[in-house]
This record gives structure tokens, C-alpha cells and sequence, in this order.
């Protein structure tokens, strides 16, 4: 019996170890810091999800397997924001540059939908916000769009349906 209440013990303690590290990977490489969303490149891409998104899972892996993607994310940061997460983040944004909770600042920036990927350049101008779950080919194009710049000379639709990317 004494062996048995031991185990139990074990085990418990196991499970709340994993379930107090679930989530650490999106608080960046320190997690007691301040995660910083200010790109270090030109461009960023901002995917704003949540928990309990299949949808966000499903971005997750496109990103992680799909050839034509990776190749496109390359030269341009890829940050997360966890909307339920009250992990401290910096960020330059919107016109607006500070510090708040990933959930705090997913609701400033008027997120209801999931995954939510918003594009910025480095001084924090919005270029394009996606709102749900775009396909690999046409995410790639919409990523496209915006390290080329076409976003300066036509609509992200125009470009699209001319890349024939939808």
C-alpha cells in the first residue's frame, strides 16, 4: 500500500511539472523575461492563436512541413502570440510601442479570430492582417506579397487571383 501512495505521488508530481512547462516554447528563449515581438528584419509575421485552434495547429504544422512555406518565411520573422497567455511582451505595433500580456494585446489589436496572422514591417506598421486559416499555397503568395512589396502597388486580391494563388 505504502509503494502505491508513493507512485501516486510520483505521478502527480510528473503531471504538474508538464502541465506548469506546457506553453513555455511561445514565451521565447527566457521564460521569466519579456518575450520581444519588434522584428529584427524587415517584415514579421505575427500569428496570433489560441490554445484550444485546431486551425492553429493545423498553421503549426504547414509551417513546420510544407517545403513551399519554409522557404517562404525565410528572411522574415515568424512570432507568436498565445491569446490566453499573460506572458509579458514587448512590441512596436499599430503605431503604438510598449508592453503588455499576450492576452491583453491580442484583445488591443481587436483579435476574434484564430490564427489571426497580422504583417508589419520593422517600425510597426500593419500591412495585411489574415484573419483564419489560409491553405500553405496561398499563404506562401500572401507572404510573397509582402517581402516583395507588391503591397505598395496593388491589392492583396488583385494579386491573388493575377498569381493565381487562390
Amino acid at each position: 500500500m505504502g509503494r502505491f501512495i508513493v507512485l501516486l505521488m510520483v505521478l502527480f508530481s510528473i503531471g504538474l511539472t508538464l502541465s506548469a512547462c506546457k506553453g513555455e516554447k511561445d514565451r521565447g528563449p527566457n521564460p521569466y523575461g519579456t518575450k520581444s515581438l519588434i522584428p529584427q528584419s524587415s517584415y514579421a509575421m505575427l500569428i496570433v492563436e489560441s490554445e484550444s485552434c485546431i486551425y492553429c495547429k493545423q498553421l503549426d504544422r504547414d509551417l513546420q512541413r510544407d517545403p513551399q512555406l519554409q522557404k517562404a518565411v525565410e528572411g522574415i520573422d515568424v512570432l507568436r502570440l498565445l491569446a490566453e497567455s499573460n506572458a509579458r511582451v514587448r512590441y512596436r505595433l499599430d503605431g503604438k510601442e510598449g508592453e503588455s500580456t499576450e492576452e491583453d494585446l491580442a484583445r488591443a489589436l481587436g483579435v476574434r479570430a484564430y490564427p489571426h496572422i497580422i504583417f508589419y514591417n520593422s517600425q510597426g506598421e500593419i500591412i495585411l492582417r489574415i484573419p483564419g486559416y489560409a491553405p500553405p499555397k496561398t499563404l506562401a503568395c500572401v507572404i510573397r506579397y509582402v517581402k516583395e512589396e507588391f503591397y505598395k502597388k496593388e491589392n492583396i486580391n488583385q494579386f491573388l487571383q493575377r498569381e493565381g494563388c487562390v
